[in-house]
């Protein structure tokens, strides 16, 4: 079982940057492949990156140059790292967590891009 808790998101005007955190419980982390999520309003949970245990990196399109996902062994913690942020990335950012077959959700954090 992995428990995930994330930090790090909120209001943030167009063109500004925030991190967001995600912490996993347990002693695999660094076995783990773990990603981030999003769901705006009124549409599907998608993709935006993800990092595995070897740091293979893949982004959606959408936030490739704007977006780093990166992670820290020592710390159990993969971060999104989010410039140059649009009103289109108003969403619930979910941190994922995949061993084998099985993959672990957090809870979300809102991020809401406005002026």
């Amino acid at each position: 079982q992995v428990q995930l808790v994330e930090s790090g998101g909120g209001l943030v005007q167009p063109g500004g940057s925030l991190r967001l955190s995600c912490t996993a419980s347990g002693n695999i982390f660094n076995r783990l492949v773990m990603g981030w999520y999003r769901q705006g309003p009124g549409k599907d949970r998608e993709l935006v990156a993800i990092i595995t245990s070897g740091r293979t990196i893949n982004y959606a399109e959408s936030v490739k140059g704007r977006f780093t996902i990166s992670r820290d062994n020592a710390k159990n913690t993969v971060y999104l790292q989010m410039n140059s942020l649009k009103p289109e990335d108003t969403a619930v950012y979910y941190c994922s967590a995949t061993w084998v077959t099985k993959t672990y959700w957090g809870q979300g954090t809102q991020v809401t891009v406005s002026s």
